[in-house]
């Protein structure tokens, strides 16, 4: 999901807000038979390819418990959904649920755009995850209700593995992954490009990852009420410095390239590894992409980080949230609460989805289909939830400071530089 920038403060967002928080308690009315109108929700082609028997099921419940409302569904799909949502809203046909990417939620909150809904009035709201929990939380209020995660995950070619090391089991810590990348290095010398772990330079999801390894963060909000930059702190510097120093020894590729399209370089065969979203495992041998010969070879698994634990992700996933103009704010939080009540999730989990909730998602950490990425997901990450982060992203300034320190500026330097930067856009509405 690309990051998206933010349009308004957020000083209005309770006058925006049609009356307070739309959830209602457990029921939408006192007496559902009754209720009528018309709900409108929005989902991510996502579930009609892949869970349209939840969809079905929920449709059903609801329509069962409001056989006087009319639900009327309608699948988006990515790429123009973003451009589809903020005509809607500025027409005044928003629907009253959409989901969101966790990276958009933040535009809409702060635009003034979502009902607040009570967070105690859905089902595993007290082990949702905490970083996905977090894109729908703003000013103590809960804006959204997470839907499912995603993370990212080490991608590795099986047969390069065995052949340098005789296991074709991705390490489990650090110390291992260092000692098994240095012997696919010995066994692959006589090819200069050849990248044990392709981590490209500006990689800052990556980077970052490891600065929340260490306790660091890319800034934080302070007491006087502001965010301010702190790459430069020390916790922060030693997560930068470790994820620089992987890149030098590891990856023999061009070091100022980004990680788009990092699975050509697997697929091409210059690398045994790589660290990347999920799906980006199909690229290395589709047929258009990449090598449908490395189909067998291509496996996932949990990066392993700093002291022995995985690698924390940045999380990924969706989220639902009722629009503040809903004239059925009640109805459409109640349809939300059944699509992410406890049996819905456990759906989701048996197709190998990972859960809104550590409860239900914990079983998944030791099944092989999910493992790779439950495991990375307890204590995942995410961008700081301020108004101005949409233009610390669009000024690239994690990625330029990165390939910076790699073209050889001082890591002190350069994350003092970049701190500065993000403290005089952060703040800001983008």
């Amino acid at each position: 999901m690309a990051s998206v920038g933010i349009m308004a403060l957020a000083a209005g967002l309770t006058a925006c807000s049609s009356g307070g928080p739309a959830s209602g308690g457990k029921s939408a009315s006192a007496d559902p038979q009754s209720a009528s109108g018309t709900v409108t929700v929005w989902l991510m082609d996502d579930a009609q390819k892949s869970w349209p028997d939840l969809v079905q099921r929920v449709n059903d419940e609801f329509a069962a418990k409001y056989p006087k409302v009319t639900l009327r569904l309608a699948y988006q799909g990515w790429a123009d959904k973003v451009a589809k949502l903020d005509k809607a809203i500025a027409d005044g046909t928003a629907p009253d649920v959409v989901e969101l990417g966790n990276t958009e939620t933040m535009k809409y909150v702060l635009s003034g755009a979502l009902a607040p809904v009570e967070r105690n009035t859905f089902d595993n709201a007290d082990s949702w995850i905490k970083a996905l929990a977090n894109t729908c939380t703003y000013q103590d209020k809960l804006w959204c209700v997470p839907y499912y995660a995603g993370a990212r995950v080490a991608i590795y070619n099986s047969a390069a593995l065995q052949q340098a090391t005789g296991s074709a089991d991705f390490p489990k810590t650090e110390d291992e992954l260092r000692t098994a990348l240095d012997r696919i290095a010995d066994k692959n010398k006589a090819d200069k490009t050849y990248s044990p772990l392709y981590l490209p330079g500006p990689y800052w999801y990556a980077a970052m990852s490891y600065v929340s390894a260490y306790g660091g963060a890319i800034a934080r909000f302070d007491s006087g009420g502001t965010w301010h930059g702190t790459l430069s702190d020390p916790k922060s510097q030693q997560g930068i410095n470790h994820f620089v120093d992987l890149v030098r020894k590891y990856n023999k590729g061009d070091l100022t390239l980004n990680e788009q399209n990092q699975y050509e370089a697997m697929a091409r065969g210059h690398a045994a590894a790589f660290y990347g979203n999920g799906y980006e495992a199909a690229s290395v041998a589709a047929p258009v992409t990449g090598d449908p010969s490395l189909k067998d070879a291509v496996k996932v698994a949990t990066m392993p980080g700093p002291g022995g634990k995985p690698l924390p992700t940045f999380i990924g996933g969706s989220a639902l949230a009722v629009t503040a103009k809903s004239p059925a704010a009640a109805l459409a939080a109640d349809w939300v609460r059944m699509f992410t009540s406890t049996k819905s999730e456990q759906a989701l989990a048996d197709k190998d989805i990972l859960p809104n909730n550590l409860t239900q998602l914990n079983p998944l950490k030791s099944k092989p289909a999910t493992a790779a990425a439950a495991n990375a997901v307890p204590d995942a990450w995410f961008t700081p939830l301020a108004p101005g982060w949409g233009l610390v992203e669009k000024q690239k300034i994690l990625p330029d400071m990165l390939t910076a320190i790699l073209k050889g500026k001082p890591v002190d330097q350069a994350t003092k530089e970049a701190d500065a930067a993000i403290d005089q856009l952060i703040n800001k509405a983008g």
